[in-house]
């Protein structure tokens, strides 16, 4: 049986910042420009409390919490606390898959300092994080990488939760799927009107009516709720893109059902490539008939994807260039490529800057 963790550092960027910045503990501290076309970048758990969130623009930011403090980035100094993070990890295990700057999926089911127990081996390692940085880190223990994903939110922060395998079917099926790793708002939203609220009501539905109503990802879906993640740590592992795709029971026929549909794509494909914390300057547009044909259309940026709104823009001129009015479609999808996760200074710097 494996033994998979996840651990997630606690509100990174503006934790390193009031670490480095006594003045500003216990404070209310959003990373990020201030002006009207910046946004919020990270948040501390002092701001989260107003409902300040990462990806959020800054003036409403502001409206939510009025003695916010916003502070400018600090790359390398991010960069340095994350290799001696990565660094600790590495003592365990050599199976270490990088999500993002300051989170990681390790498997230890046999590590390296022969401890033999994941939980003790996670509460050593933030033990470690914090003697050597300071900081604080959330980790979730269970036997694949979904369950030990939602494990380590239910502490946050500074915390740890295991879910035993079995104990697995019981905590999902009282999750709401608003909670499940790999389903986001748009995806959950979908999920409702259908009657899915809990992973009890998913748990219900099969395979079939799944993909039918989700597409590929109704496989996923189906197998998450029984507890069911074969995926191994990849310590190597580089996506090569993100993408979102909806195929319909019932054709589209109309340009208004085209434009809502795509747009709730665009919505969830941004969730995914924020929760992957990746970005991309190539966007291209799928679309299906329903005669089964197929047409897609892509074009590059020169900058990367920072926000929901450039995003949109690119692919209503994909969509406009398509001249999809009078066809009946089936399937519409959107992907990002060209991803860039390595030059993490290169894809912040437009998510902080002041336009």
């Amino acid at each position: 049986m494996r033994k998979i963790i996840h651990i997630d550092m606690d509100a990174f960027f503006a934790s390193v910042e009031q670490l480095d910045h006594p003045e500003l503990r216990g404070k209310p501290v959003a990373v990020g420009g201030s002006g009207e076309r910046s946004v919020v970048a990270a948040a501390s758990y002092e701001a989260r409390k107003f409902g300040v969130r990462s990806a959020m623009p800054s003036v409403i930011a502001k409206r939510l919490c009025p003695d916010l403090i916003f502070v400018r980035h600090s790359f390398d100094r991010y960069r340095e606390i994350s290799a001696s993070v990565f660094d600790i990890y590495r003592e365990y295990t050599d199976l270490v898959e990088p999500l993002s700057i300051d989170e990681a999926f390790l498997d230890v089911t046999e590590d390296k300092k022969n401890i033999g127990s994941a939980t003790l081996i996670a509460k050593e390692i933030r033990s470690e994080i914090k003697d050597r940085t300071g900081l604080t880190a959330s980790a979730g223990i269970s036997v694949n990488k979904f369950l030990a994903k939602i494990a380590s939110d239910i502490n946050k922060p500074d915390g740890l939760f295991v879910i035993a395998p079995e104990e697995a079917e019981k905590f999902i099926l009282a999750l709401p799927v608003e909670k499940f790793y790999g389903i986001g708002k748009v995806t959950a939203q979908k999920m409702h009107k259908l009657g899915i609220h809990m992973g009890s009501d998913l748990r219900t539905w099969d395979m079939v009516s799944l993909v039918r109503n989700f597409g590929k990802a109704g496989v996923f879906f189906f197998d998450i709720v029984r507890g069911k993640d074969n995926r191994p740590v990849e310590p190597s592992q580089e996506r090569k893109s993100v993408g979102t795709e909806l195929t319909y029971e019932k054709d589209l026929t109309t340009p208004f059902e085209i434009i809502a549909e795509l747009y709730k794509v665009e919505m969830e494909l941004m969730e995914r490539l924020e929760s992957a914390g990746s970005t991309g300057r190539t966007i291209t547009v799928k679309v299906k008939f329903s005669d089964f044909r197929q047409v897609t259309r892509s074009r590059t940026l020169p900058h990367y994807i920072r926000d929901f709104q450039t995003l949109h823009r690119e692919v209503t001129e994909i969509r406009k260039s398509l001249s999809l009015e009078g066809t009946r479609i089936r399937l519409l999808g959107v992907t990002v490529s060209n991803l860039e996760n390595e030059d993490f200074e290169d894809r912040q710097l437009l998510l902080f800057d002041d336009i």
